[in-house]
């Protein structure tokens, strides 16, 4: 069932030992925002019944960065906010769901910059203290009369949950994904969304973060950028990059100051967490699928070996049919020309259970290997045993629901 991971949102401790790539960090029960963050999602017509506009407010103006997508066919909103995150304060947030305003031209900037200036008249604020985001169809005119009257008012709907925000940002999603912990004082909260035409390349889906914390927009950018090369730069659900991705953090400092250290370790917990909670809800998954490469020679040559492991659809298949083929594992690993790559230092395991040794198919019990791949997380581990730098990348497996969901989601 797709969206089986959101268990992990709760913190079960029947999962712990799916955690354990995730530095140790204790989520909240139920999320939260941080002080002063609220937020309110509504349906404006954009879908049929189901919430289509969202709004995050802080009280105060905090400071803000932002990462967004390098697609060469960026949507308005991407243009925009990357004019309007240059200032480094932010007081809202508004994404709408259902029309992406991607390859609108002029007119898409124009309605971008529409949908900011209505946020910013609701709060009272200005349009440049508004990031304003996007997401589902591409080349679609956004209906921006609709979504100027339905952010009139929506101060009143205004409120505590981060889960009611992540509705009106679902596209193809099973469920809202949101998550909070503390950092001493402070609080970070995640809301995310995202299923498909996920490969992020600087930038993730939309992911907003929101905290409490006291830091300045250099630190937040500084933080971001190395929590998002560890998090959503690892996922992959079918290697596409998105048009719309953007992932912003605000921290409007009303808890103070925190350590930067600890802050950071906890902000990349979290956008790992989210990471695996949107790679067990890619489109028509039925696993999340982690693979850990060790052993290679630095970073860069760990982090492309890991991602041509996930994104082979011979592989994704693998673990959707529970075939223990674990020569596809091999090829995968050894098309990857550029890298330096050892077979006879390189060893291989399917959720523990080695299944290569030097280079060579281990002979193994293939039924406990299969029920093995049966798990609903899987991680594969390959161990190159040529440096001592490690990667790890995140995603799903490839089945007949991916297909159907996108067959048809233009038309539908």
């Amino acid at each position: 069932m797709r969206g089986g991971i959101a268990a992990l949102i709760q913190g079960d401790a029947a999962n712990a030992a799916m955690l354990m790539f995730i530095p140790m960090t204790s989520f909240h029960t139920t999320p939260r925002f941080p002080r002063g963050f609220r937020c309110a999602s509504r349906n404006v017509g954009l879908k049929p019944a189901a919430k289509d506009l969202t709004l995050f407010v802080s009280d105060v103006e905090a400071s803000a960065a932002a990462v967004f997508t390098r697609n060469h066919f960026p949507g308005a909103p991407i243009i925009l906010g990357r004019e309007t995150i240059r200032g480094g304060k932010l007081k809202a947030i508004v994404a709408n769901s259902k029309v992406s305003n991607v390859a609108t031209g002029a007119r898409g900037v124009e309605n971008a910059r529409r949908m900011a200036a209505a946020a910013a008249k609701e709060l009272g604020t200005d349009p440049d203290r508004v990031l304003v985001s996007s997401t589902g169809v591409i080349g679609v005119q956004l209906p921006v009369e609709k979504v100027e009257a339905g952010i009139r008012g929506m101060t009143a709907d205004l409120q505590h949950d981060p889960l009611v925000g992540a509705e009106g940002i679902m596209t193809t999603d099973t469920h809202p994904k949101a998550l909070s912990a503390s950092v001493g004082d402070a609080t970070i909260t995640w809301v995310a969304k995202g299923s498909g035409m996920i490969e992020p390349n600087m930038a993730t889906m939309l992911s907003y973060i929101f905290t409490d914390a006291a830091l300045d927009a250099a630190t937040l950018d500084r933080m971001l950028r190395t929590a998002v090369a560890r998090s959503f730069n690892m996922l992959s659900v079918d290697t596409d990059t998105s048009t719309s991705d953007t992932c912003a953090i605000l921290a409007n400092g009303l808890a103070g100051g925190v350590g930067e250290a600890e802050f950071q370790r906890v902000l990349t917990a979290g956008c790992v967490r989210m990471t695996e909670i949107l790679g067990r809800d890619g489109e028509g998954a039925e696993h999340l699928l982690r693979v850990t490469v060790r052993g290679a020679k630095d970073d860069h040559e760990a982090r492309v070996i890991a991602k041509s492991v996930l994104n082979s659809p011979l592989v994704k298949t693998m673990v959707h049919g529970a075939d223990p083929n674990v020569g596809r594992l091999l090829m995968a690993v050894g098309k990857c020309f550029e890298c330096s790559i050892r077979p006879a230092s390189t060893d291989a395991w399917i959720n523990g259970f080695q299944v290569v040794q030097g280079g060579e198919r281990l002979t193994f019990d293939d039924a406990v290997v299969r029920t093995a791949l049966m798990a609903e997380v899987v991680d594969l581990e390959i161990a190159l045993g040529v440096g001592a730098a490690e990667a790890t990348a995140y995603g799903c497996d490839l089945t007949k629901g991916y297909v159907d969901e996108n067959a048809s989601y233009y038309s539908s």
